[in-house]
C-alpha cells in the first residue's frame, strides 16, 4: 500500500459497504473498517484490510472518512452522537455519506461538521449500480458538497465506480439519487407488468424482451433483468423495506419543493403494499 494515499475508514460494511471497502484495498488504500458485525470485519480483514472495534478507533487517524449505513437514523448515529465520526475524526478529514438519504440530513451533517470548528470537508455521495456495480466498481456517484473537496477525493471515487459527477451544494447528490430511485422503482414496475401481458398474451418472451431492449423500450433495469423474467428468477435484489425507505425519500423531497409524482406516488403506495406483504409473511 502506497503512504502517499490518504488513510480511509469505511463506517458500514453491508451488501455494498464490503465489495466497496474491498474495491480501495485494490487500489493501493489503507482502509480501517467497523460495522456491527464481527463476519464482515473479518472479510475485510481477510482482504488486507484492517478492523476496529469502535467508530472513535477506526476514524481517529483517516484523512477519509466513508460511511455506507442503511437510512437516516443510523446516518445521524454516526454521525453526530458523542461517539460518531464528527466528535472523533481527526482535523480536516474529509468524511464521505454514500448511505441513501433525505437531503435535509445530509445538510444537517455538514452543518453539524462545519461547527465541530475542526476544518472538516463533508460530501454526501450516494450511489447507482447495486450489488453488482459496487462489486465490479462501476457504480454511478452523484455528489454534493464544495468542488475543491470533491476533487480532493475523486481518485477515491475513481476507485469505486465509472460515472462520478459533483451535482451541486450539500444534499444535491441525495436529490439527484431520490430522482434516481424514481426513475429505477418505475421502470421495475413498467417492466413487471410488460412482462405479465406478454405471458398472458401468448408471445415468446425471450423474443419479445430482446427487441424491446434493443428498441427505445430499452434502459438499464432491462438489461439487468431481462435474463431473470426470462428464467422466472425473482431472486429480490434489494431489500424491499430499503426500496420502500427510498420511495418516503423521494416523496417527501418532491412535496418540499412542490413538484407532484402522480405516476411516482402511485408506485410508492405499491412498494409500500408489497412492504406490508413481506412484513407479514
Amino acid at each position: 500500500m502506497s503512504s502517499n494515499l490518504p488513510k480511509i475508514a469505511w463506517i458500514g460494511l453491508g451488501i455494498m459497504g464490503s465489495p466497496m471497502a474491498e474495491n480501495l484495498l485494490k487500489a493501493g488504500y489503507e482502509v480501517t473498517g467497523h460495522t456491527l458485525e464481527p463476519a464482515k470485519l473479518k472479510r475485510l480483514a481477510e482482504k488486507g484490510g484492517k478492523s476496529a472495534p469502535s467508530i472513535a478507533e477506526a476514524v481517529g487517524d483517516a484523512d477519509v472518512v466513508i460511511t455506507m449505513v442503511p437510512a437516516d437514523p443510523q446516518v445521524k448515529q454516526v454521525y453526530l452522537t458523542e461517539d460518531g465520526v464528527i466528535a472523533h475524526a481527526k482535523q480536516g478529514a474529509t468524511l464521505i455519506d454514500m448511505s441513501s438519504i433525505t437531503p435535509q440530513t445530509s445538510i444537517s451533517v455538514a452543518e453539524a461538521a462545519a461547527a465541530a470548528g475542526k476544518d472538516l470537508k463533508v460530501l454526501d455521495a450516494p450511489v447507482s449500480g447495486g450489488e453488482a456495480g459496487a462489486v465490479e466498481g462501476v457504480l454511478s456517484i452523484m455528489v454534493g458538497g464544495a468542488q475543491s473537496d470533491f476533487d480532493r477525493v475523486k481518485p477515491v471515487f475513481d476507485a469505486l465506480g465509472r460515472t462520478i459527477i459533483l451535482c451541486g451544494p450539500h444534499g444535491s447528490g441525495q436529490t439527484v439519487k431520490a430522482a434516481n430511485q424514481l426513475i429505477v422503482a418505475t421502470n421495475i414496475q413498467a417492466c413487471a407488468e410488460a412482462v405479465v401481458f406478454l405471458e398472458k398474451s401468448g408471445v415468446d418472451l425471450d423474443a419479445a424482451l430482446d427487441v424491446l431492449a434493443g428498441g427505445l423500450a430499452g434502459s438499464t433495469v432491462l438489461d439487468r433483468k431481462k435474463e431473470n423474467f426470462k428464467k422466472r428468477d425473482f431472486q429480490p435484489g434489494f431489500r424491499i423495506d430499503l426500496h420502500h425507505k427510498d420511495m418516503g425519500i423521494v416523496t417527501d423531497a418532491a412535496r418540499a419543493v412542490g413538484s407532484a409524482l402522480p405516476v411516482g406516488s402511485l408506485v410508492a403506495s405499491l412498494v409500500a403494499q408489497r412492504g406490508d406483504q413481506a412484513g407479514h409473511q
